[in-house]
C-alpha cells in the first residue's frame, strides 16, 4: 500500500465572500485601513509593509514575534514555552486578517481578537519529540528557495489585486480564480514563516499553493 503524506502542520483558509462587496471601502481601502495598519506596525516592530505580502509573514520573524528567545530555548533546552507560542500564533492570525483586508479578500474590518472569516491553524509542537535542537540555526537559510519564488508570486499577487479592485468596483464581486490564487500565496508564505521564523515545525514547507 502506498504511503500517504501527512498534511503540512500549518493551514490557512479564508471564506470566499459569495456576496456583493462594499465598493466604497474597496475604493478607499488603503486609507480606511490606516488605523489597523498602525496597530499591526507597532505590534510587529514597525517592519510591516502594505502591499509586499511576504513581508507580513517575515515581519513576525524580525519584529513582534518571539523568535530569537525561542531559537535559544529550543537549542539549549529543547523547549518551546506555550505562552510564547500563543503570542506568535495570535500575532500571525491578526496579521493575516489585516493582510486579507488589504488584499480586498474580505471587507469586514480586521478584528484584533476575533477569527472572523480568516482561519489560520498551527498546532503547538512537542519540542522534545518534533523539533531538532540545531535546526533553528539553519532553517532561515534552507528556506532561501522559497523566498525567491515568493518574491515573484507576490508580484503576481499585486497584479491580481489590481484586477480584483476593478472587478469589485464594476461588479461588486471578487473573481473566484484570483481569490484562490491569492489565498494560496498567503498560505505558502505563512508556512515558510512558520518553518523559518516561528520555528513551530521541522517539516520543510511544500512548494505549493494548495491546502
Amino acid at each position: 500500500m502506498a504511503e500517504t503524506s501527512s498534511p503540512y502542520p500549518v493551514t490557512l483558509s479564508i471564506d470566499f465572500p459569495d456576496r456583493p462587496l462594499d465598493k466604497l471601502t474597496t475604493f478607499f481601502r488603503p486609507f480606511v485601513a490606516i488605523p489597523i495598519l498602525i496597530i499591526i506596525g507597532l505590534l510587529a516592530g514597525g517592519t510591516t509593509e502594505v502591499w509586499e505580502g511576504a513581508s507580513w509573514s517575515m515581519a513576525y520573524g524580525a519584529g513582534g514575534a518571539v523568535v530569537l528567545p525561542t531559537l535559544l530555548m529550543i537549542l539549549f533546552r529543547q523547549k518551546y514555552p506555550r505562552w510564547w507560542f500563543d503570542w506568535n500564533l495570535n500575532l500571525a492570525r491578526f496579521g493575516t486578517r489585516v493582510e486579507a483586508y488589504m488584499l480586498l479578500l474580505r471587507d469586514e474590518y480586521p478584528s484584533t481578537d476575533e477569527e472572523q472569516a480568516v482561519h489560520l491553524e498551527i498546532p503547538y509542537p512537542d519540542a522534545e519529540q518534533e523539533l531538532h535542537r540545531g535546526m533553528p540555526l539553519v532553517k532561515w537559510l534552507l528556506a532561501v528557495p522559497h523566498y525567491i519564488v515568493l518574491a515573484f508570486l507576490y508580484v503576481a499577487v499585486v497584479v491580481c489585486v489590481i484586477g480584483a479592485w476593478f472587478a469589485i468596483l464594476f461588479t461588486g464581486r471578487y473573481p473566484r480564480s484570483l481569490f484562490g490564487f491569492i489565498v494560496g500565496v498567503m498560505r505558502w508564505s505563512l508556512r515558510v514563516a512558520a518553518y523559518a521564523f516561528l520555528l513551530v515545525t521541522d517539516k520543510y514547507p511544500p512548494f505549493a499553493l494548495s491546502e
